[in-house]
């Protein structure tokens, strides 16, 4: 397979939602099923930092570091012997034009270009996204270092999925690999979640905005390389 694209993604906010799986049935793709942790169907707001971005080994100038925030839900797909657990993005939001046409057009990702910033203290993390009236933020404060999650672990769950799925239209799904070590993660305190998910995401994931989340984690993140997708069948 070959690198489509790498990258370091750091200080991933995961904030994971507790779903009735009806929910994401319409969105699940011919050839996967929903992956559930412990009978319990997530779905997480992520927010990180892309940096150090390369499209084929080559840097894209003002295209390199940039903030992002999607929402994704998980799924699983059984080839052979093996069970390749994977993500579906509902949507991806990026604060670069450029990047969001390209993904949606040529990738058939949901990518979306909003206003966005960020903050980054030695014991803060934040992402805030905006367009229009809908303004939205999520940070935490940092507490301690819990280590890679073990194995089975809801944390394990949450950050080891190393596949992904998106429709092309007319029956197409295109199944890539993300490939990353394991991440460290750490606990947080005083979250802080304002979002409007219905104006982000859609009235059927409105009720988000009133929901606590199962949990919210932290990832140190690292290095991380996308390789070239392919159709799969169902």
């Amino acid at each position: 397979m070959n690198k489509f694209l790498t990258a370091r993604w750091q200080d991933l906010i995961m904030a994971n939602y507790e779903v009735d799986p009806s929910l994401l049935a319409s969105r699940v793709h011919a050839g996967t099923e929903l992956d559930l942790n412990n009978g319990k169907c997530f779905v997480s707001l992520v927010g990180f930092m892309f940096l150090d971005t390369r499209v084929m080994g080559v840097p894209v100038p003002f295209h390199i570091n940039f903030e992002e925030v999607n929402l994704r839900f998980y799924v699983r797909r059984t080839v052979g012997d093996e069970v390749r657990r994977g993500v579906v993005f509902v949507k991806e939001i990026v604060p670069r034009f450029a990047i969001a046409t390209v993904a949606r057009m040529l990738y058939g990702e949901p990518y979306e270009c909003w206003s966005m910033d960020h903050e980054r203290t030695e014991t803060t993390v934040g992402y805030s996204w905006s367009r229009g009236d809908c303004r939205n933020n999520i940070s935490v404060e940092i507490d301690q270092s819990v280590g890679v999650p073990d194995e089975g672990s809801h944390g394990e769950f949450i950050i080891e999925h190393y596949w992904g799925y998106t429709s092309r239209g007319h029956g197409r799904v295109d199944e890539y690999k993300v490939e990353h070590p394991k991440w460290e993660l750490f606990s947080v305190k005083n979250e802080q979640i304002d979002v409007d998910f219905a104006g982000t995401y859609g009235d059927e994931f409105g009720f988000l905005s009133t929901e606590k989340p199962h949990s919210v984690l932290l990832a140190k993140g690292s290095e991380i390389a996308v390789y070239k997708g392919a159709p799969i069948s169902g």
